[in-house]
């Protein structure tokens, strides 16, 4: 889909949006386009009872003195909260009427709401933006585009808005961010028998392009590391696992360490001898959405040129059952030394973040490190798919990533961390167990592991989102499917908070 910017207000060709505050009250050129048909926009608003929420639509047919086809009135919420995420949202609602509905155009008058808190260019921006992350299909195995597999015949946006050079300039940016979440929603979507350790990292390896370098190391290396905790998850695998670090120093004057975010990449995760149920076991083609954020980000930062020094690590595994798999009861000996009794392998991807925490922490120095795992089902239980789940041993950091998330419309909740969950993890045999003992708490435990390998005095958090990485129904911005959750939040966190400094 094209996205362009114009000053041109006659343009009203094939289908045309505007928009409705709440109380109904039209934005200019809503009222101009009301008079033109007689008052038919009120009345169709009267009629779906749509009162200008933030996202709820309503559609009528242009009459025949008119260019356009169709009129989208789109609700924007009251005039102080129409910022940048109702605008996102307007943009989302605009696609989602006409991504399919055989409508190859649409012209969008983007009049900023008097007493909103965004500049005329930066509203129109934001529209465009929601428009774009909508957009998004994954349909690269359909031989047959058919309307059964939401065929997108949404081929052009025309928005108008009184500074067009300046939103073009704004969008540019927000693109580039775009970009990274499309990759993530890429790999999360992809099948695990074209998506696994090797072929994720050769993924990783296209953001050399951009200026991230990228160093890929195999089994050979992690031995050599002592990477048993990683290496003992994909030894039931023929393929061979893989540790990528992913580098991008846009401060080159920075004399702190960098940023680091680290990443689950389990491309396939069967439970390995402690076999998952057969039904839904497909989905875990997803269980490295983890890793897959962290791509995105590294790639929305380079795309971006964002003025940070940034590491990415992700661990990728494929977690299967075979005669060489790690076995309920083995013991393995992580790379910061510490030895862990493997009571269950399905709880496996805190075994791959347990070496990837510990390497990152080793050779780079962060100001701190935040991983990203879709680890436990239980965070599900807790939070459903409205909040990822958030550990920290760090009150700056939490309040960061709680306001970077509202603010991105990708929620974290903070969950509690404390010394009776730690207990929970003791083994007989080694320094701890991979789970906590009776089932209870899941998550919790599960960060309390984590935290094991967190080096006293580096600020940490882990991210649980095993229920945001994937998309069950539409969202404002987010289609079915792969959500890229993850990108945009961290992305902003940088931006506000660790960019140039």
């Amino acid at each position: 889909m094209r996205i362009s910017f114009t000053d041109d207000r006659s343009q009203s060709s094939g289908a045309v949006a505007v928009f409705a505050l709440k109380a109904k009250t039209l934005s200019p050129s809503a009222e101009t386009f009301d008079e033109r048909t007689g008052g038919a926009l009120r009345r169709a608003m009267e009629a779906a009872r749509m009162k200008g929420d933030k996202g709820k639509t309503v559609e009528l047919l242009a009459p025949a003195n008119m260019d356009a086809d169709r009129i989208l009135v789109v609700g924007l919420g009251e005039p102080a909260e129409a910022g940048a995420s109702a605008a996102e949202a307007a943009g989302g609602a605009i696609v989602g009427a006409y991504k399919t509905a055989h409508q190859d155009q649409v012209t969008v008058f983007a009049d900023t709401p008097e007493g909103a808190a965004l500049s005329d260019a930066e509203f129109a921006a934001r529209i465009a933006y929601g428009a774009l992350l909508k957009s998004y299909s994954f349909d690269k195995y359909f031989t047959k585009k058919t309307d059964n597999h939401s065929r997108v015949t949404l081929k052009r946006l025309v928005i108008v808005t009184a500074d067009p050079k300046a939103a073009k300039k704004a969008y540019e940016m927000l693109e580039k961010i775009a970009e990274g979440v499309f990759f993530t929603r890429d790999l999360v979507s992809e099948p695990a028998n074209i998506l696994y350790p090797e072929s994720l990292a050769d993924a990783c390896r296209t953001l050399s392009k951009l200026g991230v370098e990228v160093d890929v190391l195999g089994e050979e290396r992690m031995a050599e590391l002592g990477m048993g905790a990683l290496l003992g998850v994909g030894q039931g695998s023929e393929r061979e696992s893989q540790l990528v670090v992913m580098e991008w120093n846009g401060a080159k004057s920075s004399k702190k360490g960098p940023v680091a975010f680290v990443g689950k990449g389990v491309t396939f995760d069967t439970g390995g001898i402690s076999i998952k149920p057969a039904g839904g076991m497909e989905m875990m083609k997803w269980d490295m959405g983890g890793a897959g954020a962290v791509i995105g980000l590294m790639k929305a930062l380079a795309g971006r040129k964002a003025k940070v020094h940034a590491v990415g690590i992700v661990g990728l595994v494929e977690n299967m059952p075979s005669g060489t798999a790690q076995r309920p009861g083995d013991v393995v000996t992580s790379m910061s030394g510490q030895t862990i009794e493997v009571i269950n392998t399905d709880a496996e991807g805190r075994l791959v973040l347990a070496d990837a925490l510990h390497y990152v922490q080793e050779r780079f120095k962060p100001q701190f490190v935040i991983d990203l795992a879709t680890l436990t089902g239980a965070i599900i239980t807790s939070l459903g798919h409205e909040y990822a789940g958030m550990f920290s041993n760090d009150d700056t950091l939490s309040q960061q990533l709680a306001e970077a998330g509202e603010g991105e419309g990708e929620k974290v909740w903070r969950m509690p961390l404390g010394d009776v969950y730690d207990k929970m993890l003791t083994s007989q045999i080694a320094d701890m167990k991979n789970v906590g003992t009776g089932g209870k708490a899941g998550s919790i435990t599960a960060a309390q592991f984590l935290q094991r390998f967190i080096r006293r005095g580096t600020p940490w958090a882990h991210l649980d989102i095993a229920g945001m990485a994937w998309a069950d129904s539409e969202g404002a911005t987010v289609p079915k499917g792969g959500s890229g959750y993850g990108v945009r939040l961290l992305n902003r966190l940088v931006e506000e908070h660790y960019e140039g400094k």
